[in-house]
């Protein structure tokens, strides 16, 4: 499973509309690929929970190479994942290297979607990236579906069938774990375990330590 990074500092940097120099002097040449961009996402009003979550999910490149790969595919009807296939593919062939983004009609269609996020209050993070995940997996799994039956009904197959366990789609391929739960019986020493996939796994991260340490 990819691990899933804040780059709360490098948009910050880029919002301040530094140039790459001093974005590269700030995290270090080593960290500073040829071909990647480094963009702010404007925030409206109250939708810096969505943008820290859509730069880590940026820099994610397992997961930024599905989503610019869905882009390329003919074009689908507006969702969620068709608009932010569009700011990802933005940020991907801009001529600069820093600079920043607003990334309007992403924020429109999720206020749309999702009446929770169709206000101006602070909003958790962790909500957030979890609505999206399985929204993206929901979406994908239903288009595989779909073209499913689109191929029996073209080869006069079509027939009723129990329903089929819903594909695994790239999210899970990227994100999905699983956590095993132990129970132990204290008098006869049984054990019985049960296994739960998850998408996101929270972890308690001890104070004035870096992300590098808590890797470790």
């Amino acid at each position: 499973m990819d691990v899933l990074m804040t780059v709360r500092k490098i948009a910050s940097i880029c919002t301040m509309g530094t140039n790459a120099s001093t974005l590269e002097k700030e995290i270090g040449p080593e960290q500073f690929p040829v071909n990647e961009h480094y963009f702010g996402l404007v925030n409206f009003g109250n939708t810096c929970y969505c943008n820290s979550v859509l730069q880590a999910l940026y820099f994610c490149r397992p997961f930024r190479e599905k989503v610019l790969a869905y882009k390329v595919q003919p074009r689908k009807k507006e969702s969620l994942l068709t608009c932010l296939a569009d700011l990802f593919n933005s940020i991907a062939t801009q001529k600069k290297k820093v600079g920043v983004i607003p990334p309007k009609k992403f924020i429109s269609r999720l206020r749309k979607e999702n009446e929770l996020f169709d206000n101006y209050m602070q909003q958790d993070a962790h909500e957030f990236l979890n609505y999206l995940l399985n929204t993206i997996a929901d979406l994908l799994q239903e288009e595989k579906k779909q073209e499913n039956q689109n191929g029996k009904l073209q080869n006069g197959s079509l027939e009723l069938q129990e329903p089929d366990k819903p594909d695994l789609t790239w999210v899970h391929e990227i994100f999905q774990g699983t956590l095993t739960n132990e129970t132990r019986c204290l008098n006869c020493e049984t054990v019985s375990s049960k296994d739960e996939d998850f998408l996101d796994l929270s972890v308690d991260v001890e104070q004035n330590t870096s992300i590098t340490h808590c890797l470790r």
